[in-house]
């Protein structure tokens, strides 16, 4: 099994789409295992924003994910990190195509309404960054064998 990070941002907390996303989520088959509602302080969004730093929109971005607080999730399944990714579509949600979390609920590549890790080093470390580890539950649904076969879970 995988892990991997959603954070629900201010957009969509603006918007009331929490419960719609993360039950996208869960229909799929992936499971929450760690789930809670934050403010981003600016040393969480410096070192998660790092790579973006010296780019002219770094600071409205800060400023944008500190409207409202954000959702951070973690949800575990089989290529969770995969998974996630193509579900919410591209980061342009215009291009994101129907289906996608972006292409049906987000029109913006600046309010894309939702951020996902995008390689197992990056969810590890987000993972680490958002959650500490006594709210990252172990456990598995009793009704797993509905969402994967019996030689996937082996």
């Amino acid at each position: 099994m995988e892990r991997t990070l959603i954070i629900l941002k201010p957009s969509a907390i603006q918007r009331g789409l929490t419960g719609e996303i993360i039950s996208r989520f869960e229909h799929k088959g992936l499971y929450l295992v760690g789930l809670k509602m934050m403010h981003l302080s600016d040393e969480i969004l410096n070192d998660h924003y790092a790579h973006l730093a010296e780019k002219p929109f770094f600071k409205m971005l800060k400023v944008s994910m500190q409207v409202t607080p954000v959702i951070v999730v973690c949800v575990e399944g089989i290529d969770a990190i995969q998974v996630v990714r193509t579900m919410c579509g591209p980061t342009n949600s215009r291009n994101a195509q129907p289906g996608t979390i972006r292409g049906d609920l987000s029109m913006s590549k600046e309010v894309n309404i939702i951020h996902t890790s995008d390689s197992q080093e990056s969810a590890e470390k987000e993972l680490k960054r958002f959650f500490k580890s006594e709210e990252l539950f172990d456990y598995v649904p009793e009704n797993i064998h509905f969402y994967y076969g019996d030689e996937e879970l082996n």
